[in-house]
C-alpha cells in the first residue's frame, strides 16, 4: 500500500483536483474539509476515508487523522489547503473577516503542521506542503488582510523548512495566482468583486485551471524525498500581476 495523504479543503477548487490526481495514483486518501457531501460527490474509488474538520479546531483535526492513520499508517503528505479569500478594504472590511481569514490560512496551516511533523522528524520522512498564493509575496488592492494572511504562510513555511530540514523532512509551499475556485463565493464587498472581475477580464476571462495547480503539488511530492522544492509560483500566462 502506498503511503498515506491527507488534504484539508478538499471539497472544491484546488482540493478537489489533488484529490483526484492522488487518488488515480492509488494513495490512500484522508479528505477533509466542512462540506463532506461535496468530497462524496467526487466518486473516488480505492482507500478513502472522509472527516468533517474545520481546520481551526485542532482537536477536530487531530481526530480525523488519528482515524485515517489507524487504518492507513502515517501520513506521509500533509497538503495545508484550506483556506478563505474576502476581499475588502481595511477601512471599511468587517474585524470579523480579518479574524476568519487569520483564523483559517494561518492558524489552520500551524495546526495541521503540528499534528504530523513530530512523527516525520521522528521517522525521518515526511512532507508538508502549504498552498499559499502570490498574494503572499505580493500586493494586491482589496486584498489586505488576506495578503497579510498568505505573507505569514509564506514566513511560516521557510522557517519550518529550515527546523526540520536536518529531519530530512520536506516542507514545500505553491503559491497559485487568481484561479477558478469558489474563493469568491464569500466576499461581501461588491465594489470589490466588481474590481476583481474587471481585472480578470484582462485575462481574457479566464484565469487558472486548479488541474494544473494539482498536477505541480503531485511533481514536486512524487521527487526523491532528498529533494525539496521549496516554493513553486504558478499563474495563468495572461496575468501580469
Amino acid at each position: 500500500m502506498k503511503s498515506l495523504i491527507v488534504i484539508t479543503g478538499a471539497s472544491s477548487g484546488f482540493g478537489a483536483e489533488m484529490a483526484k490526481i492522488f487518488n488515480a495514483d492509488q494513495h490512500p486518501l484522508l479528505l477533509l474539509g466542512r462540506n463532506t457531501d461535496k468530497i462524496a460527490a467526487l466518486n473516488l474509488a480505492g482507500d478513502v476515508m472522509i472527516k468533517h474538520a474545520d481546520v481551526t479546531d485542532q482537536a477536530e483535526l487531530r481526530d480525523a487523522i488519528a482515524a485515517a492513520e489507524a487504518v492507513y499508517g502515517p501520513t506521509d503528505l500533509l497538503i495545508n489547503n484550506a483556506g478563505v479569500m474576502l476581499l475588502g478594504n481595511v477601512w471599511q472590511q468587517s474585524p470579523t473577516e480579518w479574524q476568519t481569514m487569520l483564523d483559517t490560512n494561518v492558524m489552520g496551516v500551524l495546526n495541521g503542521i503540528q499534528l504530523v511533523l513530530p512523527q516525520m522528524t521522528e521517522r525521518e520522512h515526511g512532507t508538508i506542503i502549504n498552498v499559499s498564493s502570490i498574494a503572499g509575496f505580493k500586493a494586491f488592492q482589496n486584498h489586505a488582510a488576506y495578503v497579510a494572511s498568505k505573507f505569514g504562510v509564506h514566513g511560516l513555511t521557510e522557517t519550518i523548512r529550515q527546523e526540520v530540514a536536518a529531519k530530512n523532512v520536506r516542507i514545500m509551499l505553491v503559491a497559485p495566482g487568481a484561479a477558478e475556485t469558489n474563493l469568491l463565493t464569500h466576499v461581501t464587498d461588491e465594489h470589490a468583486l466588481t474590481e476583481y472581475e474587471s481585472w480578470k477580464q484582462t485575462m481574457g476571462g479566464i484565469t487558472l485551471d486548479p488541474k494544473h495547480v494539482a498536477e505541480t503539488v503531485k511533481f514536486m511530492y512524487d521527487m526523491p524525498q532528498e529533494v525539496n522544492i521549496r516554493e513553486v509560483d504558478i499563474a495563468a500566462t495572461r496575468q501580469d500581476s
